[in-house]
């Protein structure tokens, strides 16, 4: 047996340990917790690998996250929920309810076929011309989310999703995403992403497809996108358009550039430090006291300091925390990028 196979046994014995057994030994509190880290490290794993490793800044990533909480809300709701909440949905969606995991897959599914329809044109563009016409992506989708009333309840909160989305569905879709992407970028196929993204010329003269490289990244991008969402939508309940805009796309990215855009252990890494500084910072903005000592609450102190932060990140350490580096499974960060340069497969 391997040491990668063994190290990679300790892990899923490790996140399968956290994810049954927390329920019993932790608080709703720290659940909470480290359920939305999980989350949040889906969302950012699957825009790293478009904004990462192909080099393609997309800033309209949570609409893809968007569009699979609402498609799985709407499949989820019963008949029941439907003719009370949503009258007017069309009679195809109107006459059946489908289980979490089905919902969950078709939401991933759909935003996949969306990421087709909307990334082969812009997959096209480069540099900040594809970060604007992203980011007008997402302002589409919310528009639509506003304005499909019928399909969305509009701008009022979408609720009665049920409440299905526990640890070990997280932590194991988490692993589904980890070792997908892992596989994908350590492959001949990551490198061809990694060509891409240093020079698009150089890579289309040794023969690399530009645009069918970026759109695939795209595409298995916006998939786990969708299914988050997904698990989002199962997890709050209830939820508005809001909700998928431009609060949470910040969030995201800050998390990603935070950790390491060349760096799917860095992605995590960004969203453990931000979800766990942000729970510090939340817990002293309300005011405490020490001795005599009385610090009045500051409500917004959390987002200030969170942003000095970015800032000294990007001065001192523009590449984030891990750069490119990888904590791999046996082997040392530059043992994995060495051997990625020799056409090894990770």
């Amino acid at each position: 047996m391997t040491a990668r196979v063994i190290v990679a046994g300790l892990a899923l014995a490790v996140m399968g340990g956290i994810a049954f057994g927390a329920p019993s030994i932790m608080s709703d509190y720290f659940m909470r917790i480290i359920l939305i880290i999980a989350l949040n490290s889906i969302f950012v794993l699957s825009l790293s690998l478009s904004n990462g490793f192909t080099g393609v800044f997309s800033l309209g990533h949570v609409g893809f996250i968007g569009a699979g909480a609402y498609i799985s809300g709407i499949l989820s709701l019963t008949v029941q929920q439907k003719q009370s909440l949503l009258p007017h949905l069309p009679d195809l969606l109107n006459w059946f309810s489908l289980p979490f995991l089905p919902a969950t897959l078709v939401a991933g599914l759909f935003t996949a076929l969306l990421a087709v329809i909307v990334g082969y044109p812009l997959m096209r563009l480069s540099g900040y011309f594809v970060s604007v016409a992203t980011m007008g992506f997402l302002i589409i989708v919310n528009v639509v989310l506003i304005n499909a009333s019928n399909f969305t309840r509009g701008a009022r909160t979408f609720t009665g999703v049920p409440l299905d989305t526990t640890l070990p569905w997280v932590f194991g879709w988490l692993a589904v995403t980890v070792f997908v992407l892992w596989r994908l970028v350590y492959s001949p196929f990551g490198r061809r992403m990694k060509a891409v993204r240093d020079d698009t010329v150089a890579a289309s003269a040794v023969g690399i497809d530009v645009l069918k490289t970026r759109l695939l990244a795209f595409v298995i991008g916006a998939f786990f996108a969708g299914v988050g969402g997904s698990l989002y939508a199962h997890y709050l309940g209830s939820f508005s358009p809001v909700t998928f805009y431009f609060a949470m796309t910040m969030n995201l990215i800050a998390m990603l550039v935070l950790g390491g855009m060349g760096s799917l252990s860095g992605a995590i890494i960004g969203v453990i430090c931000v979800s766990i500084l942000s729970e510090l910072l939340r817990s002293v903005e309300r005011g405490f006291t020490i001795g005599d000592i009385t610090v009045p609450a500051l409500y917004g102190a959390s987002q200030i300091v969170l942003g000095f932060i970015f800032i000294l990140i990007m001065i001192f350490r523009p590449k984030g925390i891990m750069g490119e580096r990888e904590f791999t499974l046996g082997f040392s960060g530059s043992s994995a990028k060495s051997n990625l340069k020799q056409g090894k497969v990770k």
